[in-house]
C-alpha cells in the first residue's frame, strides 16, 4: 500500500476507536504508532525480518514527539490559565460578578437567565476552562433560577451554554493549543477572541430574552434593586478588570515599543495577581490545595491529549496526508466559501463523538493546510487572497470558527463535555435534562458562527491594531 492508503486506513481505524469509547489521547498514540510501524515495514519492503526494525525506527520516531513539542513554553500558559479560574472562585470573583449581573440586568424578561450568561461571559475572562465556569456557576446560579421558577433543564442549559464562553473569551486554553498546533501567535490569537466572545454572549442574551417574551410563564423579570444598589455591586467584581488589564497590557505594551513580556509571562503574572487576591479574600489551606489539584488534574488531561495525540501528527507527516487533502481540497470546482461551511458543518458533526480538545488536535494538521491552500496559501497578502485577508490573518480568522465550533462540541450529545459536569454539580438535574435545556442555543450558536463567516471584522480588528 501508499503511504496516502495507509494514512487514511489508520485514520479511520483511529476514528472507530473513538467512536466506540476509546479516550482519544490512547486511540491516537495507538493508531500513530501502528501507522508509523506500518510505513517503516512498508518501506522495508514487508521484509518479515526487518519487522522489528520498523517497530524500533517507529518507538524512537514516536518517542522524540512529546517531549519535543511539549517542552514547548508556550504551552505552560494552560496550568496558569486554569489556576487563575480556580483562584478567582476562591477569591469570591464568581460570586461578585453573579450578584452585580443580577442587579444589572435582572429586571428584563428572563433577566437572571441573561445574568447567568453574562456572569459567565466576566468569569470567562479570568479562566481559561470551560467546565471549570460550567461547574462554579452550576453552584451558583442554578438555585437562584430555580429559586424564582425557571424550568430545572433550561437553568442547567443556560449554565452549560454559558460556560462554554470561556473556550473563546481570553484566557483561553484551547485557543493556545490552536496556536501552537498552527504555528501562529498566541497573543493575536487571545486578543482576537474578546469580540467574538462578547458576541456570543450578546447573541445568548438576545435568544433569552425572545424567549421570554413568547413563551408565557417563562424566565420572569426581577426587580426591586435601586441603583445604590446596582452601583455598589460593581466594585467586587472589578477585580476581573484588573486582573484582564494586567495580562493584556503586560502583553501589548501600550506606550508603544517592545511589549513587556510574553504570553506566558504574563499568564503567570495574573495567576499571581489572583492568587493575592484570594488570600486577601481568607482563602484556606484546604482551599489553595484544591485548587491546585484541580488545576493538575486538568493539565494533565490535556496535556496526554496533546501527547498522545502528536504521535498520530507525526505519523500524518510521513503518510502525507495533508498535502494530499489539501490538494484534494483546493481542486474542487465549488466556491471556496462553500467547502469551508461544509468543513465548520463537519466539526459540528464530529463534535458529537469527540471531545473539543481532541477533535481540534486530531484534524487541524490536515484541515488548516487545506484552509490556508483555499485562502492562497500561508504568506499570501490580502489583496490577493481568496477571503480578502492575509496568510497571518486567515490562520486567526479559521482559528476563532474552529474555536467556536469546538464550544458547539461541549454542549452536543453524546459527549458534550460541560452537560455532564453540571449533572454532576447538580444531583437533582440528569444529564439528559441539560442536553434538553442547552437545544435553543444550537440556534443561537450557528447565527453567531453565520456573523462571524460573514463579518470577518468581528473576528480581526483587534488583532489588527497590534
Amino acid at each position: 500500500m501508499e503511504p496516502i492508503e495507509i494514512g487514511i486506513a489508520v485514520s479511520a481505524g483511529m476514528l472507530v476507536l473513538v467512536i466506540l469509547g476509546m479516550r482519544v489521547a490512547f486511540a491516537a498514540a495507538l493508531a500513530g504508532m501502528v501507522g508509523l510501524v506500518w510505513i517503516f515495514w512498508a518501506k522495508f519492503g514487508y521484509d518479515p525480518d526487518r519487522f522489528g526494525k520498523a517497530v524500533t525506527v517507529a518507538v524512537k520516531t514516536a518517542g522524540q514527539v512529546p517531549h519535543s513539542k511539549v517542552s514547548s513554553q508556550a504551552l505552560s500558559l494552560i496550568p496558569t490559565f486554569i489556576l487563575i479560574g480556580y483562584l478567582a472562585y476562591y477569591a469570591g470573583l464568581t460570586k461578585a460578578l453573579f450578584e452585580a449581573a443580577k442587579r444589572w440586568f435582572a429586571w428584563v424578561p428572563g433577566g437572571l437567565a441573561v445574568s447567568t450568561v453574562f456572569a459567565t461571559a466576566g468569569f470567562a475572562a479570568v479562566s481559561g476552562a470551560s467546565v471549570a465556569t460550567s461547574a462554579v456557576f452550576a453552584r451558583i446560579a442554578i438555585p437562584e433560577m430555580l429559586k424564582i421558577g425557571y424550568d430545572k433543564r433550561f437553568a442547567a442549559g443556560v449554565v452549560a451554554a454559558g460556560g462554554t464562553l470561556a473556550s473563546l473569551i481570553p484566557p483561553s486554553a484551547i485557543l493556545v493549543i490552536y496556536a501552537i498546533i498552527v504555528e501562529q501567535d498566541v497573543g493575536k490569537l487571545l486578543l482576537a477572541g474578546f469580540i467574538p466572545g462578547a458576541f456570543s454572549a450578546l447573541v445568548y442574551g438576545v435568544l433569552i430574552i425572545g424567549m421570554a417574551l413568547t413563551i408565557k410563564g417563562f424566565g420572569p423579570a426581577v426587580s426591586g434593586f435601586t441603583w445604590k444598589e446596582r452601583f455598589t455591586a460593581l466594585p467586587p467584581a472589578l477585580p476581573i478588570l484588573f486582573v484582564v488589564a494586567t495580562i493584556i497590557l503586560f502583553v501589548y505594551n501600550p506606550f508603544g515599543g517592545d511589549a513587556w513580556g510574553t504570553p506566558t509571562e504574563g499568564g503567570a503574572i495574573g495567576a499571581f495577581v489572583v492568587f493575592l487576591m484570594a488570600l486577601y479574600q481568607g482563602m484556606r489551606w484546604n482551599e489553595l490545595k484544591d485548587a491546585l489539584l484541580e488545576t493538575a488534574k486538568l493539565s494533565v488531561m490535556i496535556f496526554t491529549i496533546i501527547w498522545g495525540v502528536l504521535i498520530y501528527v507525526r505519523f500524518l507527516g510521513f503518510a502525507n496526508l495533508p498535502g494530499a487533502f489539501s490538494d484534494w481540497i483546493t481542486s474542487l470546482t465549488m466556491s471556496p466559501m462553500l467547502i469551508l461551511i461544509c468543513i465548520l458543518l463537519a466539526y459540528a458533526v464530529l463534535g458529537m463523538f469527540m471531545d473539543a480538545i481532541g477533535m481540534l488536535l486530531l484534524t487541524l494538521p490536515v484541515v488548516y493546510p487545506a484552509v490556508m491552500a483555499l485562502n492562497g496559501g500561508e504568506f499570501v497578502s490580502a489583496a490577493d487572497s481568496t477571503f480578502g485577508m492575509s496568510g497571518p490573518m486567515c490562520a486567526i480568522w479559521f482559528g476563532i470558527l474552529v474555536v467556536k465550533m469546538a464550544e458547539f462540541c461541549l454542549i452536543t450529545p453524546p459527549i458534550g463535555l460541560n452537560c455532564f459536569v453540571v449533572a454532576g454539580v447538580r444531583d437533582d438535574i440528569s444529564v439528559q435534562d441539560v442536553f434538553k435545556g442547552v437545544t435553543p442555543f444550537f440556534i443561537a450558536d450557528a447565527l453567531t458562527i453565520a456573523g462571524l463567516v460573514a463579518f470577518p471584522s468581528i473576528v480581526l480588528w483587534l488583532p489588527s491594531l497590534v
